[in-house]
């Protein structure tokens, strides 16, 4: 059975640089037994509904700007998983929860970016899920947990967001990519670890109150909420592993994890 993972996609720049997190990345597809097919959660494709992709070919999509000509000219065209996309509907549909399906949606830099450091062949099929950051945490943990049959067909549930995300802290000018890390992001981390390693899935959903600096380091939560999907599809007995942890610009943690 392949795990449920959550991975911190970080800057787009990611693919680009030298860093611990772009090395992780890069061996992430040795670590793990080949997939048939992957299911990216991405913090960068929010909508009102549980929505999957399914479009007639998977399209780069660069979802941002300002950044190098190089980045630009990174593509990441691997198959769609069209019959994966019906199967996601169906257990979210069985589980009373409503699923849209996008016939246009491409890859978001969430789910390609890392992707493509993992899996470079572009051979193994993709199709995203969307996340309802309205909605919160537990919705997220429910959607897991109706996913988790996925896992014994072969399928990799891949949600990739940031383990700390506060990019307000940019408008006072860039940081050094190795600046040291911040006494509140160190806390904020420890919490989570500390919480994860426990499975303790009511806290991790509660965070917000009860984690040190979470709003801080979540000014929004899309790019935590992939997190609790991973939670629920890893299932009552989570057995997480911290597969990596690193931080970038001094507040940009980028820890993932493989809940077995």
């Amino acid at each position: 059975m392949l795990p449920a993972l959550f991975i911190s996609h970080g800057s787009p720049m990611t693919i680009l640089e030298d860093t611990p997190a772009r090395h992780f990345l890069a061996g992430l597809g040795a670590l793990l037994p080949r997939p048939r097919a992957i299911l990216a959660i991405s913090a960068h494709w929010e909508t009102d509904i549980p929505a999957v992709s399914n479009p007639p070919a998977n399209e780069t999509i660069h979802d941002f700007y300002g950044f190098p000509p190089a980045l630009y000219a990174q593509h990441y065209n691997p198959p769609v998983a069209h019959e994966l996309a019906g199967r996601v509907a169906q257990l979210l549909e069985k589980a009373g929860q409503t699923c849209g399906v996008d016939g246009q949606r491409g890859l978001d830099h969430g789910a390609w970016v890392p992707l493509k450091l993992a899996y470079p062949g572009e051979d193994i099929p993709v199709i995203q899920l969307s996340v309802q950051t309205q909605a919160g945490t537990t919705h997220h943990v429910a959607l897991g947990e109706a996913l988790r049959p996925l896992r014994e067909e072969g399928v990799l549930i891949f949600a990739s967001g940031t383990f700390t995300h506060d990019l307000r802290r940019f408008r006072h000018g860039r940081p050094a990519q190795d600046a040291p890390e911040t006494p509140d992001v160190a806390e904020f981390a420890a919490w989570m670890d500390a919480r994860i390693v426990a499975g303790d899935i009511p806290a991790l959903c509660d965070y917000r109150r009860l984690a040190p600096y979470a709003a801080a380091e979540h000014p929004t939560e899309e790019h935590l909420l992939p997190l609790h999907v991973a939670l629920g599809a890893g299932g009552p007995n989570l057995a997480p592993t911290r597969l990596h942890s690193s931080v970038e610009y001094g507040f940009m943690r980028m820890d993932a994890y493989a809940f077995a």
